[in-house]
């Protein structure tokens, strides 16, 4: 594999890890206000859970360079963007999210849907 291709992978797996913490921070705040749905288990365990898909995910992009990886967290990922896009521009009345924070997010998974298309796809 070529320096640029490995620098692909390399930035995707650091910008994955901040959709990480984008959204280990977002259960956490939403938690501290009460926010979660109830009867879905404690929340440290969502965090530990999260923790451990992102770590196994930057593994995967930062030491496997796996091609497919990059594609199925890129095809999971382009999943978020309609909710994210409802949530940002089509609020519900009794929304308890301010559309800024799906504006935030709606950002960073797109750049991330960005660095995973380079790696998956070399682009």
């Amino acid at each position: 594999m070529n320096d640029a291709r490995e620098r692909k992978f390399r930035q995707a797996a650091f910008v994955y890890l901040h959709v990480g913490l984008l959204y280990e921070a977002s259960v956490w705040a939403m938690a501290r206000r009460g926010l979660l749905p109830e009867g879905r288990g404690p929340a440290w365990l969502w965090l530990l859970l999260g923790a451990a898909i992102v770590a196994a995910i930057f593994w995967g992009l930062w030491s496997r360079k796996s091609v497919w990886l990059a594609r199925v967290v890129w095809g999971l990922h382009a999943l978020r963007v309609p909710p994210l896009i409802e949530g940002a521009f089509f609020p519900a009345a009794d929304a308890v999210v301010p559309a800024a924070g799906y504006k935030a997010a709606l950002v960073v998974v797109l750049v991330n849907l960005a660095m995973l298309a380079r790696a998956g796809w070399d682009l």
